[in-house]
């Protein structure tokens, strides 16, 4: 019952961080707790946390400045207002960037999908549990999308019981893209790319709407004077199609 931030405090030499918030419904207001430090030593970029419901924990992920900008992911339990941590685990050895993460409730595995900047930038996938305070990994990752790719943003779609990717994909002049991903116990396959935005797209985010049962990505776009715009995605099987894309903010 309760939200975890996680950050990277610049003002506490970059570390990850995070902090748990209370939410007040009869006031809409939200109270936080003692920022805990995730990790020490650690010059932290890239930070993104999903909920694994079925361990109740927060898997972390980010990377480490201080080791080649490797990735790593840790888990978080809550208790009242504090959050205490694992130990981390490296699941890129080489510069990870742009990360996001989320969890599958079908198949009790959280995904985390980034750019692999030692691997040409490919977009590339490890898929992930919970035991306990430890996390397992499959033994390697896969590639998604065999071009330099940016921003990944990533949501479950709990009624098509896939997670859904989306990214600038540089191999093709910077278009939005998606793909659909499905995890098993330690593997992950996709479906075939699919462009919703024929322009260059940015600083994406994914949600997903469970009352609609869709997935919503928000990006800026270039090819329409960079205003903010979202689209739907449905999503049928392994392939993803999309509506019309709308502006939110027309600056």
């Amino acid at each position: 019952g309760k939200v975890v931030v996680a950050y990277t405090d610049n003002g506490n030499g970059n570390t990850p961080t995070a902090v748990v918030g209370t939410v007040n419904a009869s006031d809409n207001s939200i109270t936080f707790g003692t920022p805990v430090v995730i990790e020490s030593g650690v010059n932290s970029g890239y930070v993104n946390a999903t909920y694994d419901s079925d361990s109740q924990k927060v898997v972390i992920a980010y990377s480490d400045a201080n080791v080649s900008g490797k990735g790593r992911a840790i888990i978080g339990t809550v208790s009242g207002t504090s959050i205490s941590f694992g130990t981390a685990v490296e699941f890129e050895n080489g510069s990870t960037v742009d990360i996001s993460i989320a969890y599958d409730t079908g198949a009790q595995r959280f995904v985390i999908a980034y750019r692999d900047s030692s691997n040409s930038g490919y977009g590339t996938a490890i898929v992930g549990s919970v035991s306990g305070t430890t996390l397992v990994l499959s033994e390697s990752a896969t590639v998604f999308e065999s071009a330099s790719t940016y921003e990944t943003a990533m949501a479950f779609d709990a009624n098509a019981g896939k997670l859904l990717i989306a990214y600038r994909d540089q191999g093709n002049s910077n278009y939005g893209t998606a793909i659909v991903a499905t995890p098993s116990l330690y593997s992950i396959s996709f479906g075939s790319a699919a462009v919703f935005e024929s322009a260059l797209s940015q600083y994406m985010s994914a949600a997903y709407d469970s009352d609609a049962q869709k997935v919503v990505i928000s990006y800026m776009d270039d090819g329409n004077s960079n205003y903010g715009t979202s689209i739907v995605a449905t999503i049928s099987g392994t392939s993803v199609s999309f509506g019309t894309a709308a502006g939110f903010e027309s600056a």
